[in-house]
């Protein structure tokens, strides 16, 4: 229910209702700050502040004459209160509005992420806890190479999911920002002082410099961010997509009762959460661009980062929300199978032990270069044992590449049979795991 009411408010903060409260709270804000400098009497302030207010249908049927939404909106609230309308929008510029307001929208939206941020974390940090042992192979270019354990796995996208976080917690304070500056920024109509107020009664803090808009490069760092955090949770989608392939079959999405994977295949679990979430860290990444290409606007301004951030703010938002919330429930109920991790690590019949094979050889005398070559002699033996259906381990348990190291006699020239069955030790790879998880999480 937390989560669902979550999405709910992410929703509302860019509902139009939403947009012109806002906009409404700015203005007010200026109202109040007019008022401290003596400028607007405090009657006047007084039933500003308490009587404004604005029509939704209203602010559409001026529009549909005036071509201009914020002139909409003003002249509706206008309506609303008697002469002392005459203080509201004074010395300011619509973009003085529409962007301190926006800075509010953005900022609350952004309270949500990070919150979201932290949940994933959380539901990361769990499970790499419980997995922090559990061996299975490392992979590179989809190739086994080394033990690692599933708790490493986790570990990496904890610590990759935290440099977002901190990331988004520095842009928060890019982003909180207004600008009450007047129609070209240069404050002619509008005190500095004005703007100092109105910041501090909005929680916000003045841009040093601004011209009719707050610079678009600080909506392009926040898209980025965005952007950069959803490419990290695809990352951990696309691992799940390949945990969960029937070859590899190492953990999976919850099945629930009743769910049905193929309307033709009826035994089909198909991994459709991290596939959903793939598809929409594509969408929140593609609004990078054009929010780049709004920092560059024709001299003081244009309008043409107006349409752009209509649909990429509210949409990246609200889609990084459920995204986010997604990806943590996946990660929570992740279905793991630690026996089938054994079962793989041992599917390359201990090919995944050459190196430290490789490593014993200079210990005793042996260049580099030679130790490679008796190394990876025996493996390509395994490689082709294993392609012409070979088991990878003998009935005496012992996998194929032992059995191709004990039979070669320079190799047994070079070092004894007990120091290389001594190198076939899975606790070798796990002996720096706490060390690592101390680092990651500050305990182990």
């Amino acid at each position: 229910m937390v989560e669902r009411y979550a999405r709910e408010k992410m929703k509302q903060i860019w509902s139009l209702k939403a947009k012109y409260s806002a906009w409404l709270e700015v203005e007010k804000a200026v109202v109040k700050g007019w008022n401290k400098l003596g400028f607007i009497p405090d009657d006047d302030c007084q039933k500003i502040c308490k009587n404004a207010s604005f029509d939704i249908d209203r602010i559409n049927e001026i529009e549909t004459v005036t071509k201009h939404d914020l002139i909409a909106f003003t002249t509706s609230v206008a309506e609303s209160l008697g002469e002392e309308s005459r203080f509201v929008h004074y010395g300011i510029t619509s973009s003085d509005c529409i962007d301190t307001a926006m800075a509010l929208q953005i900022r609350d939206s952004l309270k949500i992420i990070l919150e979201d941020v932290e949940f994933l974390k959380e539901a990361i940090k769990k499970r790499a806890f419980e997995y922090k042992n559990t061996l299975m192979v490392g992979r590179s270019h989809g190739i086994h190479g080394e033990p690692i354990t599933f708790g490493l796995v986790l570990a990496i996208w904890y610590d990759e999911i935290n440099r977002h976080l901190e990331s988004l917690n520095q842009t928060m304070r890019v982003i909180s920002v207004g600008a009450i500056s007047g129609a070209m920024g240069n404050m002619a109509h509008t005190p500095m002082e004005l703007e100092e107020i109105v910041c501090e009664e909005l929680d916000l803090l003045p841009a040093p410099a601004s011209n009719q808009i707050i610079q678009r490069d600080r909506y392009a760092r926040l898209i980025n961010d965005l952007a950069l955090l959803a490419s990290s949770c695809e990352k951990i989608a696309v691992a799940i997509r390949h945990y969960q392939r029937t070859e590899v079959y190492e953990a999976e999405e919850y099945f629930s009762p009743g769910q049905k994977g193929s309307s033709a295949m009826p035994h089909k679990r198909n991994p459709v959460l991290s596939e959903n979430i793939t598809g929409l860290c594509r969408v929140i990444r593609s609004y990078s661009i054009p929010a780049m290409e709004n920092v560059a606007l024709w001299h003081e301004r244009d309008i043409s980062h107006s349409s752009v951030e209509r649909f990429i703010l509210p949409d990246a938002f609200i889609t990084s929300d459920f995204m986010l919330d997604r990806l943590k429930g996946l990660i929570e109920n992740l279905v793991v199978y630690p026996k089938n991790m054994m079962k793989n690590l041992n599917l390359t019949g201990g090919l995944v032990f050459s190196q430290r094979i490789l490593l014993e050889l200079p210990k005793k005398g042996l260049s580099r270069e030679d130790s490679y070559k008796i190394v990876q002699r025996n493996a390509m033996k395994v490689w082709e044992d294993l392609g012409h259906g070979k088991s990878a381990l003998n009935e005496k348990g012992e996998s194929l590449y032992l059995q191709h190291l004990l039979k070669d006699t320079e190799l047994l020239s070079i070092i004894d049979e007990k120091s290389i069955k001594e190198c076939f030790n899975y606790d070798y790879y796990t002996k720096n795991v706490d060390k690592i998880f101390q680092r990651v999480f500050g305990i182990s």
